[in-house]
């Protein structure tokens, strides 16, 4: 008499690490870059816009399109983070993009600036569900060992392509005027990143849950109490809260005032476009070696280090009159940033428990893109009452304050207790996979 079980399929559990899981880590990171692309859109020009055809003049007036996106994100961040533990990852990435679908429509026909703001709002609302979740899943899928690399291929495709559109759309504005050319390309950029997620992407959740079995039991611990110790309570986890805003704090004030000022010098659309580029490609490229740099040397230096690096380049803005100064000043600003913005999340990961993780790392962005809002508030504010010059240089101070708090109050997380327990247990599943390869294949 057969077995009834011999028909039945094995099922493998979930498998860590990006050599296991490189096609969808790949289409991830393409994701990920249409992601970037979409406020790409806007990083060169819609300052540009709001003088010249809804004639806003006043500095925290322009801004305010950052502090509708920056707040709008944030708050989505955090709601990305729980529902991605509720309900999966995948179902959190696709809603995002059916929200980003009006936004290039609005940037092109909007006939007011509440028009511009709203739109702004729906990019922040999409931006917090898709890239939220494009962390979520690389996370999930890495791994402890290479969760540093990870996150840099996962930042450097957004800014990268972030970078790009910023470049292609200064010299279409340039070309063809600031609306609607500019903005038609973000069509294209949601329909492939809608239409990716849907067909391509696969759910990760599972690989949490795997890893969660591989890591010491956590306390359960309620929404109320991640939020608490990932923004106060855990001196490693809100140290990087505040290193996050502060990031995202002077980042909101180069997108709103660089373009102001660089203008303000005799450039043109085509050379603030190049100019604007130049800084959030640099923060892309200089990803894919720090993610992996901060899994060797750690990470509590590097973040520190980044910091005081993005405050010089800064500085050199702010005193700079040349086009020259202003190159040095982004090629600063984004090594620093490259060198802070992805071991940032790897902190978070090593530190959280993978049962809680993603609503970690939905509170941490809350707090970091909160930092649009700030900067732009901030950064505008101060332009208004002393000049855009003051204003960047007070912003600098405060990036160059926010390094001394990582570096008295961050410790080295790279190999802190969950991690080097759960790498262990993925070397001895390595291991065991290289002696019983041949038999498993058999089974399936």
């Amino acid at each position: 008499m057969s077995d009834p079980l011999a028909s039945v399929r094995v099922t493998d559990p979930p498998r860590l690490g990006l050599g296991r899981n490189w096609r969808q880590f790949s289409l991830l990171v393409l994701v990920n870059a249409f992601v970037g692309a979409m406020v790409g859109l806007e990083r060169s020009i819609l300052p540009a816009l709001a003088e010249r055809e809804f004639h806003v003049t006043a500095r925290a007036g322009i801004l305010s399109f950052i502090v509708a996106f920056g707040v709008a994100k944030a708050l989505t961040n955090y709601f990305a983070g729980r529902l991605s533990d509720d309900v999966g990852r995948k179902p959190v990435l696709v809603a995002g993009w059916l929200i980003a679908l009006p936004v290039p429509f609005l940037l092109m026909w909007a006939r007011s600036w509440n028009g511009i703001l709203f739109a702004n709002v729906l990019l922040g609302v999409s931006q917090g569900l898709t890239w939220s979740t494009t962390v979520i899943m690389k996370i999930d899928l890495a791994g402890p060992r290479r969760r540093g690399l990870a996150m840099g291929l996962n930042e450097a495709a957004g800014y990268l392509a972030l970078g790009g559109a910023a470049l292609v759309t200064g010299y279409v504005a340039a070309a063809f005027g600031l609306r609607p050319w500019p903005f038609s390309l973000g069509i294209a950029f949601a329909l492939a990143g809608l239409a990716l997620s849907v067909f391509a992407v696969r759910e990760t959740h599972g690989h949490a849950h795997h890893e969660a079995k591989a890591t010491p039991q956590s306390e359960g611990l309620t929404q109320l109490q991640v939020f608490a110790r990932t923004s106060f309570l855990d001196r490693d986890l809100s140290a990087v809260s505040q290193a996050g805003l502060v990031n995202n704090l002077n980042d909101g004030m180069a997108w709103g005032l660089f373009p102001v000022l660089f203008a303000s010098a005799g450039m043109g659309l085509d050379k603030v476009g190049s100019l604007a580029a130049v800084y959030p490609a640099l923060w892309g490229v200089g990803q894919l070696a720090t993610g992996g740099l901060s899994d060797r040397l750690g990470r509590k230096w590097l973040i520190a280090a980044g910091m005081w690096v993005q405050a010089a380049g800064i500085a050199v803005i702010a005193v700079g009159g040349r086009s020259a100064s202003f190159i040095a000043g982004s090629v600063l600003l984004g090594v620093g940033t490259a060198m802070a913005y992805p071991t940032l999340l790897a902190v978070i990961g090593d530190v959280a428990h993978p049962s809680w993780r993603a609503s970690a790392v939905g509170v941490y962005r809350l707090w970091r893109d909160l930092g649009y809002a700030v900067g732009a508030l901030v950064s505008g504010l101060t332009a208004d009452l002393i000049g855009a010059r003051p204003a960047i240089g007070l912003v600098g101070l405060l990036t160059a304050f926010s390094g001394v708090v990582v570096a008295l109050r961050l410790r080295e997380t790279r190999g802190s207790g969950n991690d080097r327990r759960a790498s262990g247990m993925l070397r001895e599943a390595a291991s065991l996979d290289a002696t019983t390869g041949p038999l498993t294949g058999l089974a399936r």
